[in-house]
């Protein structure tokens, strides 16, 4: 007897219970926010426990934190949760917040 996995080829699919996005908040702890952006919120409560004790004081730059976001993105598979991550280092996103503001005429 082998230990493989069997798929069914005609296995579809389900679509996402609900979506999350984790966003770095900053080098100063918490580092992380865990919004519930669709679907259930008790879900995305439940996962956001989970993912607060994995990720609670791990900066993005941490050896450890490559780490347990792979295991987050298993977990959000596990539960179809549909997982979005914001570090801040898009470059194609605008950071408003060093934007300077217009002079008042």
């Amino acid at each position: 007897m082998s230990d493989e996995v069997i798929t069914e080829e005609g296995e579809e699919e389900l679509p996402p219970v609900a979506g999350s996005t984790i966003a770095y908040l900053g080098p100063v702890a918490p580092h992380w926010d865990i919004r519930a952006d669709s679907g259930d919120v008790t879900v995305v409560d439940e996962f956001r426990t989970r993912v607060n004790a994995r990720l609670m004081l791990l900066p993005p730059h941490d050896p450890q934190f490559r780490r347990n976001k792979e295991r987050v993105n298993r977990d959000a598979e596990r539960e179809r949760i549909e997982l979005i991550w914001d570090l801040g280092d898009d470059p194609n996103t605008e950071d408003t917040s060093t934007r300077p503001l217009a002079p008042i005429t």
